[in-house]
């Protein structure tokens, strides 16, 4: 049905296309470079920011939808479903898949990307839509796979351990698949026998970071803090993997009242109970605390009262170091956009950064797990002397431009598209 001789549009697919998140984040940077190698992107999403004239949104499609949350309450934490599930799992299947042929006829698309929606099975009728809409048109596809249900302990208990099989990811002939560390690699051959390609986040170190400027120099004023104070810039969602607690716990040990940790981000999906926690310790700690979400998003604009909104990137010129303690993560986008920055690091050695990011040779503070005495005098030291800091911030940016650059991203989308003779 479909000619591999000359892919030109590309659709993208996924239960989210907006906002912060890290599979919009990457999703914008494949479309950055397919883009540059002119290629022209469309998307389909439950929710996307993406121009209209090229976006069709099926508001079913997101995780978040209320008849998904209430069908997927249903999935986890038992091993038994009912026939009126099943039911309705494949009544949303049929919709989505309609859906599906509308948006590839509708933008003549030659070749789909399935951005995490053939991953982590946070909407299960979508992804079996998508698996059955690739097997029988034969589509040139790619499933791009930030992470997988095995890697959460949420999903390892349930009742349609038949569907996650069949999708999550499938087995099909025209479908390629990128997972972003080697460990997922690894994983997905054992768990699925599937092949795949390791294509790591990547960030534009072509040009120089932003810096403050007459829209971001109120940042400060907007989060209640003045100019002598020290920001400590965990730039998370408040989540219990990202290890917030040993941020605070180093502020602590700093023993400094000028410090103060802002978090950008909100608990979001997963619960309020260790937004409480970070809280509560941080109160128990002695440790001032800034949680304003509401004032950032993914790009500059108005609040409804005429407030400044800011983007992400208008915190980090005014931050003096970054934490980033996580116990697990995917890759490391907070990382990525640290290094680009310019700014002092704080990291954890979770897994996947002691094998895909460590080698490299970046400069951080590093922690195993825990704050120790070092990491408290390396912090210190860092504070104390900023020449041994802009040190090192170059000699980071310098490794960063060499492996996780647009370059790298091109490199590699040009192995994937070589097996459809389109490079």
């Amino acid at each position: 049905m479909y000619s591999i001789k000359n892919i030109r549009n590309i659709g993208f697919i996924s239960t989210r296309l907006k906002g912060t998140d890290g599979v919009s984040l990457e999703t914008e940077k494949w479309v950055d470079v397919l883009e540059k190698m002119r290629y022209n992107c469309f998307f389909f999403a439950g929710e996307a920011d993406w121009p209209p004239e090229r976006t069709m949104v099926e508001p079913l499609a997101h995780y978040l939808h209320p008849k998904i949350q209430e069908l997927h309450s249903h999935f986890f934490g038992t091993k038994t479903r009912s026939y009126k599930v099943t039911d309705k799992i494949h009544e949303l299947r049929v919709i989505y898949k309609t859906a599906l042929y509308q948006f590839i006829d509708a933008f003549k698309i030659d070749m789909i990307i399935v951005e995490n929606a053939l991953s982590i099975p946070v909407n299960i009728p979508l992804g079996l839509a998508i698996t059955e809409f690739i097997a029988e048109t034969n589509i040139p596809a790619v499933g791009h796979h930030h992470d997988f249900y095995w890697e959460r302990e949420r999903f390892m208990v349930n009742c349609v351990n038949d569907y996650i099989n069949m999708a999550f990811p499938p087995s099909l002939n025209s479908l390629h698949h990128v997972v972003i560390n080697t460990e997922a690699r690894k994983m997905l051959s054992y768990r699925r026998g599937l092949s795949s390609l390791v294509i790591p986040n990547v960030f534009n170190y072509d040009r120089e970071p932003p810096g403050i400027d007459d829209y971001n120099k109120d940042v400060r004023r907007d989060l209640g803090l003045n100019e002598e104070d020290i920001i400590f810039l965990q730039p998370t969602r408040i989540v219990q993997r990202k290890g917030i607690e040993s941020a605070i716990e180093v502020i602590h040990r700093l023993k400094d009242s000028r410090i103060k940790l802002v978090i950008t981000h909100s608990a979001k999906d997963e619960g309020k109970e260790y937004y409480k926690r970070v809280l509560s310790y941080a109160e128990l700690m002695d440790v001032p605390i800034v949680i304003k979400p509401s004032i950032f998003s993914d790009k500059r604009s108005t609040g409804p009262n005429g407030e400044k909104i800011y983007s992400i990137w208008d915190i980090y010129p005014h931050a003096d170091f970054i934490t980033y303690p996580s116990s697990y993560e995917g890759f490391g986008n907070a990382f990525l956009e640290a290094v680009f920055f310019k700014k002092p690091i704080l990291v954890n050695r979770y897994s996947i950064y002691q094998q895909d990011i460590e080698p490299v040779g970046f400069e951080v503070v590093a922690m195993n797990n825990y704050v120790n005495d070092r990491v408290v005098k390396e912090i210190k030291y860092l504070l104390e002397n900023p020449e041994k800091v802009d040190e090192m911030v170059e000699k980071n940016f310098h490794l960063a431009s060499r492996f996780f650059s647009y370059e790298v991203l091109e490199q590699k989308l040009k192995t994937i598209l070589v097996n459809y003779g389109q490079v």
